[in-house]
């Protein structure tokens, strides 16, 4: 069966990886929301909020080995709960919990791992290096990931209830599910021209397998949005689109492919504010400054 797999790396070595370079960075978002308080004087507040949407997921490759290639993107749920700090009114930092869809499909003619027992089946030295057969397959993952992202927004005009926003930064995901799922049924192939059938008649491809013990079960990354929010008093609703892209090749076995996950996302949201308005908000629109 085609599956989805990551190289062979020390899971504890990640996981140390990902939380120092987080560290790292995190350090220096704080040390950016210094440069804005020497010069801006601003009440800090905080938000919580949730957002929710879509993920439209995909699995990449630089490699030209097709067990690695052909994947096109797929849907599925995104939704995330996160906390904003305002360090002044152009820059915040905000933390999130988001529930993440990863993954790919293949439809059509594509490879299959030859094993050594597949090899054994052949006159020595005659084994093809993939064996290939026309079916449809899916990788579905799910990750919880960890994003620290920087915002800087600005309002769109001086009265305005409208703010464009971006922001961006690392995260680190841990993997709370994946699986295969495949459909249809077909002959195997020893060429890719599928010229060269191995067996009597097709072979039913029929399957879902959990393969999470086959995956890394943390990767790092990065992620990016842009947005427009309205606000109506200590109340925001916002619409933002963006994506993530992780550097871990997700596969533990090389032999199995390299393929790193990442997903485009659109999504709605809502937040709520604590705290006092900035003084530079008050006296421009605030009329009772003016009294």
């Amino acid at each position: 069966m085609s599956k989805i797999y990551y190289t062979k790396t020390n899971h504890k070595f990640l996981a140390r990886f990902s939380i120092h370079v987080m560290t790292k960075l995190f350090a220096c978002l704080i040390f950016a929301c210094n440069l804005f308080l020497l010069n801006e004087t601003f009440s800090q507040t905080i938000s919580v909020g949730a957002k929710a949407g879509i993920s439209i997921p995909n699995l990449t490759s630089s490699s030209s080995d097709p067990l690695n290639n052909g994947y096109h993107s797929g849907l599925g749920p995104d939704a995330a709960v996160f906390g904003e700090y305002h360090v002044s009114h152009l820059f915040s930092l905000e933390v999130s919990a988001e529930y993440s869809s990863q993954g790919g499909k293949k439809n059509g003619k594509q490879a299959l791992p030859v094993t050594p027992e597949i090899a054994a089946l052949f006159p020595p030295g005659t084994a093809p290096q993939y064996l290939w057969a026309n079916f449809d397959a899916e990788a579905k993952l799910s990750y919880l990931m960890i994003p620290v992202l920087g915002k800087f927004g600005f309002d769109l005009g001086s009265n305005s209830a409208f703010r464009a926003y971006a922001d961006a930064g690392p995260f680190v995901g841990f993997l709370l599910s994946a699986k295969t799922i495949t459909k249809g049924s077909s002959n195997v192939y020893a060429d890719e021209a599928m010229t060269q059938p191995l067996l009597l008649g097709e072979l039913s491809f029929d399957s879902t397998m959990d393969i999470k013990s086959s995956l890394q079960s943390v990767n790092f990354g990065i992620e990016a949005n842009i947005g427009l929010a309205y606000s109506f008093g200590e109340h925001s609703i916002f619409v933002e689109g963006g994506g993530n892209y992780g550097f871990i090749y997700i596969q533990k076995d090389k032999a199995d492919g390299q393929n790193r996950a990442g997903a485009a996302t659109i999504r709605l949201g809502y937040s709520y504010t604590f705290g006092q308005k900035s003084s530079h908000q008050k006296s421009v629109k605030d009329p009772k400054v003016f009294n």
